[in-house]
């Protein structure tokens, strides 16, 4: 166990122990709550059905609210890659933060050094690669938007966490909205295949739209608009042979 961390513990998990193996995913959320005090209560009710791991709180915090050994249910119908249900293969941290429906906010100082500790730890207890450090709406593209685009992933990346690109801002930020063709566009949709995104959605113009949110919000967290342009597609680029 990680230390100077606050046991909570959910009843909110599948009973039957996992092995080590098969823990290969850290899934990052925020709580979506105005109160902390309630995310907490949700994440530990029986009613509720919900649960995660780990929960970092605003003053920085770090509850464990289950055992790693145990499934926590935290994300629900999922998928990346080849992997489906991703809670059997994952450890979910939430994080207090309101989120988009209330008054979505900055993670705090005090939030992203423990989330550093803290995923540190996991990676090099149970041996995680950068490319399946991941967020809800990477995992769940058409039911969630959490952590969403405040979330610290380029900060993180530069601290072996998580994958990033390695493109040059200036020059990436000439080709943003810039139109594309309808060839280019379904390049950009094979390239998030290619990285992660489910193939599971079907293939329509709204799902696109929804695949290319979940992109933006993770890689390009200046815009998002679910429009395919230039940069989205030099940024998929660059990403589909560090996500191999």
């Amino acid at each position: 166990m990680i230390k100077n961390t606050t046991l909570n513990y959910s009843i909110n998990f599948d009973p039957k122990k996992r092995k080590i193996k098969e823990i290969k995913f850290i899934i990052f959320h925020y709580t979506g709550m105005k109160k902390e005090i309630d995310a907490l209560k949700r994440l530990t009710s029986a009613k509720s059905k919900v649960s995660s791991h780990y929960f970092i709180k605003n003053n920085g915090k770090i509850l464990t609210l289950v055992p790693d050994l145990y499934v926590a249910w935290h994300s629900g119908v999922s998928s990346w890659q080849k992997y489906r249900s991703i809670n059997k293969n994952s450890i979910g941290i939430e994080i207090s933060n309101p989120g988009h429906g209330i008054k979505y906010k900055k993670f705090n100082k005090k939030q992203v050094r423990s989330i550093l500790r803290l995923t540190k730890f996991l990676i090099k207890k149970y041996k995680i690669k950068s490319k399946f450090i991941l967020g809800h709406s990477d995992v769940s593209p058409d039911r969630k938007i959490d952590p969403g685009e405040k979330f610290p992933w380029e900060y993180l990346s530069k601290r072996n966490i998580g994958i990033w690109h390695d493109l040059n801002k200036k020059k990436l930020l000439k080709e943003r909205n810039r139109k594309l063709g309808e060839l280019d566009k379904n390049m950009f949709i094979q390239n998030l295949y290619k990285i992660g995104y489910g193939k599971k959605l079907k293939r329509n113009v709204k799902n696109f739209k929804i695949l290319t949110n979940s992109f933006q919000r993770r890689f390009r967290q200046e815009l998002i608009n679910g429009i395919i342009d230039k940069e989205c597609l030099i940024i998929s680029k660059n990403l589909v042979t560090k996500f191999r």
